[in-house]
C-alpha cells in the first residue's frame, strides 16, 4: 500500500473530494504542504473553502483530470471501477487508496490516534470528547461526522501529537486504522446490506479490538452482550463503562431537567469522580459521557475540564436539534435512523414537555428497513402519532419487495395512529392541519427529511 508520510508530501488526488470526510482529510494535508487535486460534480460550500486553501478541484469529473504527477489517488465506497477518474488511475497504474486507507495512513504520522467506534452515538461522543479535550487543551486533531460548532465544520486541525476520529464500521473500513485508544460504544445488527449478521458485525468489532498495541487502550460498554468476546485475551490495556454497574466507570443520582438534559455522578471502581450536567438531551448520553470520562481518565484530563467541557456542548447538526415552531408546536430534528437510535431519541422527547409527540419518519434504505421492519414498528410506536415518508434508497435500488407501506401496517398493528404519505408536500400539508400548540414534532431519518421541519418552521412548501 501506498504511505502517507508527512514529513514526504507528495500530489494526491481525490475523486469525490466534496465530501464531509473526504473534504476534511484533504484540508489537514493541505496544511502539511501536500498538493491537493479532486473532482466532485458540483462546486459545494465545502468545495469552495478547500479552494481558498490551495486545492485544484475539478467539475465534473473526468478521465482527463488524471495527470501524471499524481503520485496516488483517493477514492470512496461510492466510486465504482466504471467512474472515469477511477478507470483513467488504473490505466496510468496510479497508486489507490480508499479513503479508510488514507485516513489509516495519517493516522500513523500521530503519537496518540484516538478512534470512537460503536453503532450508535459516535458523533456526538466524539464531539463531546473533542469539547473536553480542548478545554483541557490538548490541542487535538479532529475528524468527525457532523458539523460541530466548536470547529466551525467536521474537521480541526491541531498542533500536537494527538488525533481524535469518528470510526466507522461499514464496509471494515475501521480495519484499515492504526489507533492507540479506541472506544466501542456499542455494537449492534446495522448495515447489513454489507454484514451477514450480528455475530458478522461483533467478528469485525473483534478485529478491530485487535488492531489495538500492548500500550494502547480500549474503552468499551461492558453492557454490551458482546463484550466478553471483543475483549477476551486482548493483549491491550481494557477500561470498561456501563450503565448498569457493571463496568469500571457506572453512573447514578441521575436526573433531568424539563429540556431532558441529564445532570449525575460518575464513579470510577465505586469511588466518586464528579458531578456532571449535559447540554444534551436523553440518558443514552449519559452513557456516551461516561465513555468520554474514562478516556479522560487515560489521558489524565482534570474533572474540571470535563466538566466544562460537557457544560460547553450543546450537540452537534441533525441530534435532536430544534429547528424552530409550528402552530405553537416544537419542531425537532434527529438522525436516527436504527430502531435503538429511534427509541432513544423517543424516550428523550418523553422527558420534554408536551401534548402529543409526532415522529415523522423516513426510513433509510429497503435492505435496513426489511431486515429490521418489527424493531422500527415497535420504535416507533414510542410516539403518540406517527407519519411516514417513502424510504430514502441512499446507495440501494428498489428490488427488496418493501416499501413504507408495510411498515405503517406493522405500526397500525401495534394500535398506535400511522400516516403514510409519498410526498414532503403531502407530509407538511396534513401536519400543518393536525399539529397543535404544546406539541412535539421530531423530524427523524438519515435522509433528507429534515427538509420538512424546516419547511413547517418557514411556512415554505419543499417536494421529496
Amino acid at each position: 500500500m501506498y504511505q502517507i508520510q508527512f514529513d514526504k508530501p507528495c500530489h494526491l488526488h481525490f475523486i469525490g473530494i466534496g465530501g464531509i470526510s473526504m473534504s476534511g482529510l484533504a484540508a489537514i494535508l493541505l496544511t502539511r504542504n501536500f498538493q491537493i487535486s479532486g473532482s466532485d460534480a458540483k462546486q459545494t460550500e465545502l468545495t469552495r473553502r478547500l479552494e481558498k486553501e490551495g486545492a485544484v478541484i475539478h467539475y465534473p469529473q473526468a478521465a482527463e483530470n488524471i495527470t501524471d504527477d499524481i503520485d496516488a489517488v483517493i477514492y470512496t465506497a461510492a466510486i465504482h471501477p466504471s467512474n472515469p477518474e477511477y478507470a483513467a488511475a488504473v490505466e496510468k497504474n496510479i497508486p489507490m487508496l480508499t479513503r479508510a486507507q488514507l485516513l489509516g495512513e495519517m493516522m500513523r504520522n500521530y503519537q496518540t490516534p484516538i478512534c470512537v467506534s460503536g453503532t450508535h452515538g459516535k458523533t456526538t461522543t466524539t464531539s463531546m470528547a473533542a469539547h473536553v479535550m480542548m478545554q483541557a487543551g490538548l490541542d487535538p486533531t479532529i475528524s468527525v461526522g457532523g458539523i460541530l460548532p466548536l470547529i466551525h465544520g467536521n474537521y480541526r486541525i491541531g498542533s500536537t501529537d494527538t488525533f481524535l476520529m469518528e470510526a466507522c464500521e461499514y464496509t471494515n473500513s475501521f480495519l484499515s486504522f492504526f489507533p492507540k485508544i479506541s472506544i466501542i460504544l456499542d455494537i449492534d445488527a446495522d448495515h447489513l446490506d454489507f454484514f451477514k449478521d450480528l455475530e458478522d458485525i461483533r467478528h469485525s468489532f473483534r478485529k478491530f479490538a485487535e488492531l489495538l498495541p500492548e500500550d494502547g487502550t480500549l474503552i468499551i460498554n461492558a453492557d454490551d452482550p458482546a463484550y466478553k468476546m471483543i475483549t477476551k485475551d486482548l493483549k491491550c490495556h481494557v477500561v470498561t463503562f456501563s450503565m448498569s454497574n457493571r463496568g469500571q466507570y457506572t453512573a447514578d443520582m441521575i436526573t433531568f431537567d424539563t429540556l431532558g438534559h441529564a445532570s449525575f455522578r460518575a464513579l470510577h471502581n465505586g469511588k466518586p469522580v464528579g458531578t456532571f450536567h449535559l447540554q444534551v438531551p436523553g440518558e443514552h448520553n449519559v452513557s456516551n459521557a461516561l465513555a468520554v470520562i474514562a478516556l479522560a481518565g487515560v489521558l489524565g484530563i482534570n474533572v474540571s475540564d470535563i466538566e466544562a467541557g460537557f457544560e460547553s456542548f450543546h450537540g452537534t447538526n441533525r441530534r435532536f436539534e430544534k429547528k424552530g415552531t409550528c402552530n405553537g408546536a416544537v419542531v425537532i430534528d434527529d438522525y436516527a435512523h436504527h430502531p435503538t437510535e429511534i427509541r432513544a431519541t423517543l424516550n428523550t422527547a418523553q422527558r420534554v414537555p408536551h401534548k402529543t409527540i409526532w415522529c415523522v419518519f423516513q426510513p433509510h434504505t429497503y435492505t435496513r428497513t426489511k431486515a429490521l421492519l418489527p424493531q422500527f414498528a415497535e420504535a416507533l410506536s414510542l410516539a403518540d402519532h406517527v407519519v411516514l415518508a417513502d424510504i430514502y434508497a441512499a446507495r440501494e435500488l428498489d428490488i427488496y419487495g418493501v416499501s413504507s407501506a408495510d411498515l405503517q401496517h406493522e405500526i397500525q398493528k401495534l394500535g398506535t395512529e400511522c400516516e403514510y404519505f409519498p410526498s414532503f408536500a403531502e407530509i407538511e400539508d396534513y401536519l400543518r392541519a393536525h399539529v397543535k400548540e404544546g406539541d412535539l414534532v421530531i423530524t427523524m431519518g438519515a435522509g433528507n427529511i429534515v427538509r420538512v421541519g424546516e419547511a413547517l418552521v418557514s411556512g415554505n412548501t419543499q417536494n421529496a
